[in-house]
Parts: C-alpha cells; sequence; structure tokens
C-alpha cells in the first residue's frame, strides 16, 4: 500500500519523530543502502540516484574540510535551487558546519550583511544556475572549483577568512544548528533564525507524512532551499520519505505546466502568488486546464491564501488546494490542512502533531473561545534563537519555550484561522481593519491578479491603501474596483486609495513585500 493510501494518525507521527536521525545529512543513508539507483535530484537533463548523493555528500564532506572549514564553521552558500547547493547543504550537516543558505538575488549589501554577521568561514557561489551568484563570486575574488564532479563552470569558492570562531558542536540534534536562515529585515537588518537538525527534522518528517509522500512521489522544487519552506518542507520533506525532487531555480508557469505532463509531476507546492501567476498565464493563453497525468496533491503556504486563488487553482486541476501556516522561526510550518478532509474555506487545518498553541489578546489576556488573539506556540520545531541576538530572541521567545508569532488567529472547532499580522493591523476610526479581508474581495474581481493592503498614518487615524496588480491585457479603473469594493466592504473597511500597478513588489519566493508597499503608500499620503 502507497503512503498516499494510509491515513496519517498521531501514532505515525509519533512513530516518525522516534526513527529520526541525529543530522539532517543522514536522511540519505537509508535510501542509498534500500534503493541506490532510485532517482534523488534532478536538475536539468542531470540527475542523482540515492546512491549517488550519499557519495557526495560525504566526499563534499571531506572536501570542505579540505579547504578549512571546521565542525561549528558557518558555511554561507549564496545560491539558486541546484544540485550543487543541495550538496554542500547536506555536507555542511555531515562535518556538523553550520549551513547560512543565502538567496543569491539579494544585493549586494544584503550579502555581504549577512556574511559579516554570520561570521561564515567560507563561502560558496552556485554560479551555474544563477547569473547573480556568479557577479557576487566575481565581487569577492571568488574562485571556480569542482566538486561533487558538477565541473568548474557550475560552483566557486570564496577565500578563506581565518577570523571567526567556530560555535561549540553538541550531539544532541535538538541543540546542534543545521542551518542559518535570515529573515527578510524589515526592521532594517536581518535576523540569523538558528534552526537545529530536529527543528528541520521534525517538519521534513511530519509535515512530508501529512502529504503522504512516498518513493513513488515527483516533487516540483521550486520553492527557493534558500527560504524555510523550500528547505524543510520540500527539499528534506522529500528526501526523508525517498521521493525524487525536481529542482527548478526559477518559477516560470510555463516551466511548470511542461513538467506536469513530462515528468509527471505528483506533488506541487507554492506560494499564492505562484498559483496566482500560473492562473494568470492559463488565461492569457486561454486555457482552461492542463495535462497533470499524475498529480495528486496541491499545497500553498508562505503567505495568506485568498479564496478566489484557491477557486480558480482548484478549478484547473481538479484537485484540493491545500493550505498551511508558519514562520521561518518554527521551521516553518505551525499549522497544515489535512488530506482526508479538505476544506472549502481558506482555513490552515489543525496545529501539527507535538505542538502547542494558545491565543493571547494584545493586552497580554487570554483569549476567549472564538476570539482573535496573537498566535503563541510551543514545540519542537521552534528555533534556538537569533544568532547574536540574545535581546531581540528574548522579545518573542519566553524561557519557558512559547514562542510569539505575532500573527493574529482564531480558533473554530480545533482548526486554525489567520487574521493577519499583528504590525499589520489597521485601525481606522477605531475599527480593526484586517488586511485579508479587504484583499479577498479585491480579488475576487475578475481583472484582479492579486493585491495587496496596507495601513497610512494620517492625522490622528489609518486609512486603508490597496495596491492591486491587473490581469495583461485587462482594462479596468482603481474607480471601478472602489466601486466593487462599496458593495461587499463595510465603510471603514474600504480602500481611501486604490493603487493599480504591473506588478506588485515580491521577494524570491514570491510573497508580496508589503513593506515596500508600505513605504510607498506614505510617499502617496
Amino acid at each position: 500500500m502507497r503512503a498516499a493510501d494510509r491515513e496519517w494518525t498521531p501514532e505515525r507521527a509519533r512513530q516518525a519523530l522516534d526513527r529520526l536521525p541525529r543530522r539532517i545529512s543522514h536522511i540519505v543513508r537509508p535510501w542509498a543502502e534500500t534503493m541506490p539507483d532510485h532517482p534523488a535530484l534532478v536538475e536539468g537533463d542531470s540527475f542523482w540516484s540515492y546512491g549517488e548523493l550519499g557519495r557526495h555528500v560525504a566526499e563534499t564532506g571531506a572536501r570542505l574540510m579540505e579547504l578549512g572549514v571546521r565542525p561549528g564553521d558557518r558555511v554561507m552558500i549564496v545560491s539558486e535551487n541546484s544540485l550543487a547547493q543541495a550538496v554542500l547543504v547536506l555536507a555542511a550537516a555531515e562535518i556538523d558546519a553550520w549551513a547560512v543558505i543565502v538567496n543569491a538575488r539579494l544585493s549586494a549589501r544584503e550579502i555581504d550583511q549577512i556574511r559579516d554577521h554570520s561570521g561564515a568561514r567560507r563561502v560558496f557561489y552556485t554560479t551555474g544556475v544563477s547569473t547573480q551568484a556568479a557577479a557576487h563570486a566575481e565581487r569577492h575574488g571568488a574562485t571556480a572549483i569542482d566538486i561533487a564532479g558538477l565541473g568548474p563552470s557550475v560552483l566557486a569558492v570564496g577565500p578563506l577568512d581565518p577570523a571567526p570562531l567556530p560555535e561549540p558542536v553538541h550531539d544532541d540534534a535538538a541543540e546542534q544548528v543545521a542551518a542559518l536562515i535570515y529573515t527578510s529585515g524589515t526592521t532594517g537588518h536581518p535576523k540569523g533564525v538558528m534552526l537545529t537538525h530536529r527543528n528541520v527534522l521534525v517538519i521534513a518528517a511530519i509535515s512530508g507524512g501529512m502529504r503522504r509522500l512516498d518513493c513513488d512521489d515527483r516533487v516540483y522544487g521550486v520553492l527557493p532551499v534558500t527560504h524555510v519552506f523550500g528547505f524543510a518542507s520540500v527539499f528534506l520533506g522529500t528526501l526523508i520519505h525517498g521521493g525524487t525532487l525536481f529542482l527548478c531555480p526559477r518559477f516560470e508557469p510555463a516551466a511548470v505546466v511542461d513538467s506536469l505532463e513530462k515528468d509527471r509531476l505528483t506533488v506541487l507546492q507554492g506560494v499564492p502568488a505562484m498559483f496566482a501567476r500560473l492562473i494568470e498565464h492559463l488565461r492569457v493563453a486561454g486555457l482552461e486546464t492542463v495535462p497533470h497525468p499524475a498529480l495528486r496533491f496541491l499545497s500553498a503556504g508562505g503567505s495568506p491564501l485568498d479564496p478566489a486563488i484557491k477557486a480558480d487553482v482548484e478549478a484547473v486541476f481538479g484537485l484540493p488546494l491545500n493550505n498551511g501556516y508558519g514562520l521561518t522561526e518554527c521551521a516553518p510550518t505551525i499549522a497544515q490542512t489535512l488530506i482526508e478532509k479538505p476544506r472549502r474555506d481558506c482555513s490552515v487545518g489543525p496545529i501539527l502533531t507535538g505542538l502547542e498553541a494558545k491565543l493571547v489578546g494584545l493586552d497580554g489576556a487570554p483569549v476567549p473561545d472564538g476570539g482573535v488573539g496573537e498566535l503563541w506556540v510551543r514545540g519542537p520545531t521552534v528555533m534556538k534563537g537569533y544568532y547574536r541576538a540574545p535581546a531581540e530572541t528574548a522579545e518573542v521567545l519566553t524561557v519557558d519555550g512559547w514562542f510569539n508569532t505575532r500573527d493574529l488567529a482564531r480558533f473554530e472547532d480545533g482548526d486554525l484561522f489567520m487574521v493577519g499580522r499583528s504590525k499589520e493591523l489597521i485601525i481606522r476610526s477605531g475599527f480593526n481593519v484586517y488586511p485579508p479581508e479587504v484583499e479577498a474581495v479585491l480579488n475576487a474581481h475578475p481583472a484582479v491578479t492579486q493585491s495587496a493592503v496596507v495601513g497610512r498614518t494620517v492625522s490622528g487615524n489609518e486609512e486603508v491603501v490597496a495596491f492591486v496588480q491587473i490581469q495583461p491585457g485587462v482594462r479596468v479603473t482603481a474607480e471601478a474596483l472602489a466601486a466593487f469594493a462599496a458593495e461587499r466592504l463595510a465603510p471603514y473597511k474600504r480602500p481611501s486609495e486604490i493603487v493599480l500597478l504591473d506588478t506588485l513588489p515580491a521577494s524570491s519566493t514570491g510573497k508580496v513585500m508589503k513593506s515596500r508597499l508600505s513605504e510607498l503608500a506614505q510617499t502617496k499620503a
């Protein structure tokens, strides 16, 4: 019986947690022994079997040590999804170094800031799949290097930095850091989230188990491995269950359509903005559906799922679009919908097995049943802390392990519903306005691809400002959208201004960057 056909129970979850290895690199070993010829990673026309991947991880770990990397050192990988990135991440774990996984599309200032803050002993660049990585490599004086037989045109390494000292090494998987992932830095500087091997292995096992992953699955790996969703849930989640991961460095809707049929993909995960772009591509091409002969599972995460996007995706594929919620600091998944209980709404499902959750009001008081409050969680997936930032860690993580997500949520019959970010809550004339509710209305308009709502401070009050991305070739005015919204929203929720944009600013994962829109909204005041 396939894993996809077996019910996922708390008992199965506990069994999966009992079998977790000590390091993330060890997830390859059982498959390398039992099915060495089974494909593990695919990049274009190249692929590694589990046997090959196991050998490459061991050999690359030894090569890192030859290059002066010690246990406890930070190894920075400026990269996009590729075989080179994958083997470096696992090889760093094999020798107890920390992988500092950084998206090559960050600016020079951001890359240098992370390099200096992390104290990276060595920096690697996946030049073969990323012109941005190649530019950073040239700027840093990196030289070509051949690792895992990939050839010198694929990877470059920067000079050894002798100054940084190694961090202490712990045998305990719950103490040893596997990855240092930097947040986007909306506060002005990025924070390095220390995720232990235990943190991310729990997510890989549980989240992947809830998706019923097994060795017959063929997973599309376009979510950046530099982002915790792509790292823990997609990359490690596929490998720990023996599946095959098709690595793709950039999201292109046409490539997804092609791979669904050609590669017989069974699992497609993405952020809502990716699915919005895919639907937009199909509409422009005049397609109502696409061939997907083996697809069995769709899921969204990384940002709030809009009802219109969910409905459109389900109409195209004839499958439920599952939903989930998490943060980098929680490795990332906190809640996930159940395959056996598909939802028509945009709930993110029940809290994961092994986690505790509670809602706390902005006044610090417990929230009554059915009420909205800040979500606090505790459990084995909560980060070790922010690197070299004890004060910032203490602001969100209590001594007894409770982490404040600073997201507003409510529970209904055991399932979690996300309301919005507490810092994005708009208080207009004394009334609370939650941006996702306004965005859901705007996104329901047939001319709209996606929208983002932010607050704008005015004298003694806040205004609602909406930024809207229109479907290509469609003509609509801001006034028409305002009228559409006015029919569906209370007066205090209606946008004071609607700004039409060709595209909304987005991060490398496709997540809309509301911090930039907030700045733009203030300049237009």
